[in-house]
């Protein structure tokens, strides 16, 4: 299966251009909602991603977790590139459809310690904005 597909590169590139458009004319930054949900499904590794770089669309923009998670950057061709267990890739969850933007997923993250979808972690997320 194809973790990106064009749908969600299309998706991913319009959210960059957002918040580029934003930085340019000194405007806040959209909080935009996940694009797409990445994980390892046979370990750690999950990622929300918003957007990628307009300039660099290989640069994409989420929650990342590994060790922690931590918003940042991740290379697309390494996040389609990773092999694991018995040399199968990294997935993208069919069953994910977010509600909430970026800022609610990562401080339900940083509560859990790790990328949650749990409704009452996501509630008490909405809740502390």
């Amino acid at each position: 299966m194809q973790i990106f597909t064009q749908e969600i590169l299309d998706k991913l590139m319009v959210n960059g251009r957002a918040t580029l458009d934003a930085q340019d004319a000194g405007r806040t930054e959209p909080d935009h909602v996940p694009v797409v949900k990445v994980f390892n499904p046979f370990g750690s590794g999950t990622w929300l991603f918003t957007e990628c770089d307009p300039d660099e669309p290989d640069r994409l923009f989420g929650l990342c977790h590994i060790f922690e998670p931590e918003l940042g950057y991740a290379s697309r061709s390494e996040i389609e590139g990773v092999r694991v267990m018995g040399g199968l890739p990294l997935e993208r969850d069919l069953y994910f459809h977010p509600e909430h933007p970026l800022s609610v997923y990562v401080r339900a993250a940083k509560e859990a310690d790790y990328i949650t979808e749990d409704r009452a972690a996501l509630e008490r997320a909405v809740k502390e904005k």
